[in-house]
């Protein structure tokens, strides 16, 4: 017990120490899990024989991550991305591993071998792109829509190379490549069968699986649902897993390929996100502590003796990768910056990689030398993803500056100078844009997404690539005549800047700007904006008036309960705003917080005293469970 207790100490100690600091550095969980590892295992010595033991129970976190992946892949959805999926995402995975594949035979592997290497290095790191282009917020861009096209299209490709290589054993290698395959007497079993005859029970136990998804999920739920406890929803959540994944080991598949299956069979059923919610965090932990095991176990003496040729590998693979990525953007019209995107995000393998490569080691498809060099190799391109994405940055500051991009402020003629300026034309802009429009005013849109622009433009609005904070663009547009100035930009701090520069240049100047949170607005109001306008506070009260009318107010009281605790937010946002300090954060200015603490009393107050008035009461009679104050 004792050395469970400290075993269990050391690698959630490593996790939680590693995986913030990669993530401060850029470098995603999946490194940091890999390090975590690398640290605790061949470098302190901490960890040692139990890591492949754990890395058994560990692996069932991949069983997780692929039944949420299914969860997420509703046949509908996936037949309405048929043309992305098959085309941009297909080609990059079809391409990628024939190339690596034939490279591979030149270098003296087996095609069976070759072929398990390039399935595994023709994936990309979903965890790091996707984090990636959230943080950078560019998912909404063409680049990034189709990066995530390629890696939602090899997410679904895992299974079907999962159930490809148990097919690769090369006989009479086992004893050689020294593989450890679970499944027990099954094992055993199903290694004297054909391979055709593998693969017909791996239809089969695919058809019962989507039958039982079918037939049999619902009632189990409903049965389950009866009891109202919610730890049996995660007791039933986990039944599914293990059992679906017991099924597939027992036959001699992949636990992985049911439990994928099993998700988009239940990702339509009514039950689907309960099952998401319960499964999420064991799914996280369990996949933490199988990256952990992966760097515990890497043997650092064959990097050391192998190290030119590793790093040559790691160079040509995202090489190859590279070029093909950047043929397909050119194939699929990708332009500019959002084709260097796509190709410079997608050049590096991924966590799936290790999947494979250690499915296959099990499985006997390859030695366990070519297994540790792959973890090296794939690791290393990871930590190489985050320096590709710099160069993309600089990149598109380049292409920003370059002379090859239109200049609007030589596009912008006088007959295009509208008394208002729009500066930023996304969702928010978009709706301020039209609504003005259809009102008989004409406004001059800037903003310096060019997609965007382009895609205005067909529709009919008149609009104009540019950074909108840029003085000679401002001045263009006709911002010395203008009558209201819109800011609407995602970019907080340049919106800030956007104001403070428009209300030095024209103190007469209308300026109406759009605020993320509370603090952007105290930045917007000490820039010197007129309305600030918070993007999600006006869609909230009318939630909460929905709510008032549906608790028994009539829908005038509830109207009027919104005007009015409009209004009071509106004085005391404009009170904090005056205590609200720039160098100091929130947390600490205690001015601030008492204030808003005597703010939210009052407030409590004034709304009780509302409906008393309204209703004719005093506010002792009002009836419970209608508004009363909050326990002090």
């Amino acid at each position: 017990m004792e050395t469970f207790l400290l075993q269990a100490t050391i690698y959630l100690a490593a996790g939680v120490v590693a995986v913030p600091l990669a993530a401060r550095l850029g470098l995603g969980s999946v490194l940091g899990y890999l390090l975590a590892g690398i640290v605790i295992g061949p470098i302190i010595g901490l960890v040692g024989a139990e890591t492949e033991n754990l890395q058994h129970v560990a692996e069932f976190g991949v069983v997780m991550m692929l039944f949420l992946i299914g969860l997420e892949l509703a046949p509908r959805t996936l037949w309405d991305m048929r043309h992305k999926l098959l085309g941009l995402g297909g080609l990059q995975v079809v391409l990628t591993t024939a190339a690596i594949t034939w490279i591979s035979t030149l270098l003296g592997y087996p095609w069976q071998t070759a072929l398990a290497i390039g399935m595994a290095l023709a994936l990309s790191s979903t965890a790091i792109v996707l984090q990636t282009l959230n943080e950078k917020d560019l998912m909404r861009t063409a680049g990034g829509r189709a990066s995530f096209s390629v890696l939602l299209t090899q997410d679904v490709a895992v299974i079907p190379m999962l159930a490809i290589i148990p097919l690769l054993v090369i006989p009479g290698a086992a004893g050689e490549y020294h593989a450890e395959a679970h499944g027990g007497a099954a094992i055993e079993l199903f290694a004297t069968l054909p391979g055709w005859a593998v693969t017909l029970i791996t239809i089969a136990a695919i058809v019962g699986i989507v039958l039982f998804g079918i037939f049999a999920s619902h009632p189990l739920f409903r049965f389950v649902h009866m009891a109202r406890l919610r730890e049996l929803y995660t007791a039933f959540a986990l039944l599914i897993v293990a059992g679906i994944a017991f099924l597939m080991i027992t036959v001699g598949l992949s636990p992985a390929l049911g439990t994928f299956l099993a998700g988009v069979v239940l990702a339509n059923s009514d039950f689907r996100h309960q099952l998401e919610s319960d499964i999420e965090p064991f799914k996280g932990l369990l996949l933490g502590l199988f990256f952990i095991t992966v760097g515990a176990g890497i043997d650092f003496t064959i990097l050391l003796d192998n190290a030119t040729g590793i790093i040559g590998a790691t160079l040509l693979l995202m090489l190859v990768k590279g070029l093909i990525l950047l043929g397909l953007a050119y194939g699929f019209r990708l332009r500019g910056q959002d084709r260097w995107l796509f190709t410079l995000g997608l050049a590096q393998s991924g966590e799936f990689g290790f999947v494979l490569v250690a499915f296959a080691l099990q499985q006997a498809v390859m030695p366990g030398v070519l297994g540790e060099k792959l973890f090296f190799i794939i690791a290393l391109t990871m930590l190489l993803t985050p320096l590709a994405f710099i160069g993309w940055e600089r990149f598109r500051h380049r292409m920003h500056e370059g002379a090859d991009l239109p200049h609007p402020e030589d596009e912008i003629e006088d007959e295009h100078q509208q008394p208002i300026i729009i500066a930023g034309i996304g969702r928010f802009g978009q709706v301020v844009n039209r609504l003005v429009q259809m009102a008989g005013f004409k406004t001059t849109v800037l903003d310096n997404n060019l997609e965007t622009i382009e895609l205005m433009r067909r529709f009919g609005f008149k609009s104009f690539f540019g950074d909108p904070t840029r003085p000679e663009l401002l001045h263009a547009a006709g911002f010395d005549r203008a009558r209201v100035l819109v800011v609407a930009m995602d970019d907080r701090q340049a919106s800030v800047r956007l104001v403070s520069y428009a209300r030095k240049e024209r103190p007469d100047l209308h300026i109406v700007a759009r605020a993320l949170d509370r603090i952007h607005t105290y930045e917007l109001y000490q820039a010197g904006a007129d309305d600030i306008v918070r993007e999600m506070f006006d869609s909230s009260l009318r939630a909460g008036r929905y709510v008032l009318e549906n608790m028994g107010l009539e829908e005038f009281e509830a109207a009027e309960m919104e005007r009015f605790f409009y209004k009071k937010d509106r004085e005391a946002l404009l009170e904090l705003a005056s205590l609200w300090n720039p160098n100091v954060p929130v947390a600490e200015n205690e001015a601030y917080i008492e204030r808003s603490r005597e703010l939210n009393k009052e407030l409590e107050t004034a709304l009780v005293r509302q409906v008393a008035e309204e209703e004719d009461l005093t506010p002792s009679e009002l009836p419970s469970g209608v508004i009363t104050p909050a326990p002090r």
